[in-house]
């Protein structure tokens, strides 16, 4: 284990090794890559040893980074040998340690997910890193296990003769989100190492291994993105709602934060222009004008933005009536732009309606972060029609650049975006997953558009606001000396 010299003369650094298919800026497909690319740095600047152990993909930040091998082994799945190769980044340049497993055929691909093997790879990918500290001698304090891609590694620690050295090691996992689970046949069971099959229940749920499950059922602690979307899965979670119930005991809720180094618009480097609370109203102004040039669009007109992709819990489908429905009865008053992608049919729904309401309406389908961070930097309004939001960036990051959200009150948006209309509230909310309820709401900040004192002063708040990852932080720590021999 690396450890600093000064340190490592008093006592150990406790070491926690955080296990994900996701991590930004390495591979990152949504809100799960952002998370496990921010808490491990500041985890590491308060005295933890910090590591993230992810699927090597060939990703421009692979190929431009220097990489050292530091295991190469090989597992058994089923009759299949695989080859196992560990490589570190050499600086740490993340603010951690980063390590790639490689196998070839399996864990050396282009996209993260979206493979019909899928999971072959992710039960190569647990293996693989179990065999890897098992045989290295590797022990860490804490191994905090990802979703489901990462869901088998308590089972197989502590269920799994192999691994019997490994199998005081202490985990927590985390639902980032619980509507994908990662289900396969009991066919695939034969690709796992070989377990104590009287355990076989523990990863079982209605008839299929259901990775998720099992993590819930295996782990020491498991924590969801926010105390709303802990209580949301006891109700709605694709159906394992008896197991959140079951274990609610051993669940937390800890609202994600936001990295703020990375999200400052005072130096934002992908930004036309810097600005801090004190000429939020300039350089809001400045950064709109900017990006409306780009898209075409009125600068003089208060802009509303939607950044994300284009799926149902998301409520994306409500999307293209809802921004028709507002674009007419606004007659000319709101412009909007929109970067996602996901749902063909949204896609060509949002398409016609850029064609139908040119002008008025800019699009980017797909994702490009400069212009996320732009968009964020220009808008007066930020719209999430949520109909799952285990917590949301998005809503953090739009306050952070001074501009509102307009969001379904669910989940982490509860948490995070109380309404103007309560006391102490800063956010615009509607309750119902409707276009109808949306418009309503966009009506309520178009008001408050008018309102310039307001908004003005309403802007400077939110920029005010601690979202950062210091509080969250503090809380994963409290967990993890908990549960630390």
């Amino acid at each position: 284990m690396k450890q600093t010299p000064h340190i490592a003369k008093r006592r150990k650094r406790p070491h926690v090794i955080h296990l994900s298919a996701e991590c930004y800026p390495v591979a990152k497909v949504g809100g799960l890559g952002d998370v496990v690319g921010a808490l491990p740095k500041y985890l590491q600047q308060q005295g933890f040893e910090a590591w993230v152990v992810m699927p090597w993909y060939n990703k421009p930040f692979v190929n431009t980074h220097d990489f050292d091998q530091v295991y190469r082994g090989s597992i058994q799945q089923g009759s299949r040998p695989l080859q196992v190769e560990v490589y570190r980044e050499q600086h740490d340049t993340l603010g951690f340690g980063l390590f790639l497993v490689k196998i070839p055929g399996l864990l050396d691909r282009d996209d993260v997910y979206g493979y019909a093997d899928e999971s072959e790879q992710f039960m190569a990918f647990q293996h693989g890193f179990l065999q890897w500290i098992a045989d290295e001698g590797i022990q860490p304090d804490v191994i905090h296990c990802h979703d489901h891609h990462t869901g088998l590694v308590p089972f197989l620690l502590y269920h799994c003769a192999q691994f019997s050295a490994l199998k005081q090691i202490p985990t927590v996992g985390t639902v980032h989100n619980g509507e994908y689970q990662g289900w396969m046949g009991w066919n695939k069971a034969i690709l796992l190492p070989s377990f104590d099959t009287w355990k076989w229940g523990l990863l079982d749920w209605d008839g299929m291994i259901n990775p998720l499950a099992a993590l819930i059922k295996c782990c020491w602690v498991y924590t969801a993105v926010s105390e709303g979307y802990l209580r949301q899965l006891a109700e709605q979670s694709n159906g394992l709602e008896q197991l959140f119930k079951l274990e609610q005991q051993k669940g937390v809720g800890i609202v994600n934060g936001i990295d703020a180094t990375l999200w400052d618009p005072s130096a934002d480097l992908m930004l036309y222009r810097n600005y801090g609370t004190a000429d939020a109203q300039s350089g809001k102004k400045a950064n709109k004008e900017s990006l409306c040039r780009t898209f075409g669009l009125d600068a003089s007109l208060p802009l509303l933005a939607y950044i994300g992709r284009f799926a149902g819990e998301k409520g994306a489908d409500l999307l293209p009536p809802l921004i028709d429905q507002v674009l007419v009865d606004t007659d000319n008053g709101l412009s909007v732009v929109v970067l996602g992608s996901g749902d063909p049919a949204v896609e060509t729904a949002i398409r016609q309606l850029a064609e139908k309401h040119s002008g008025r309406l800019g699009i980017h389908i797909g994702y490009q972060e400069q212009l996320a961070h732009q968009i964020y930097a220009a808008s007066d309004f930020l719209i999430m029609p949520s109909r799952i939001e285990p917590c949301g960036l998005n809503q953090l990051y739009a306050m952070r650049y001074g501009t509102v959200p307009v969001v379904r009150s669910t989940g982490g948006l509860s948490d995070t975006v109380p309404d103007i209309d309560t006391e102490a509230g800063y956010g615009i909310t509607f309750q119902q997953a409707s276009s109808e309820d949306a418009a309503l709401a966009i009506g309520r900040a178009l008001r408050l558009y008018e309102n310039k004192k307001q908004l003005q002063q309403l802007r400077k708040r939110i920029m005010g606001l601690d979202f950062s990852w210091a509080r969250s932080t503090a809380k994963y720590i409290q967990i993890y000396e908990q549960i630390m021999h």
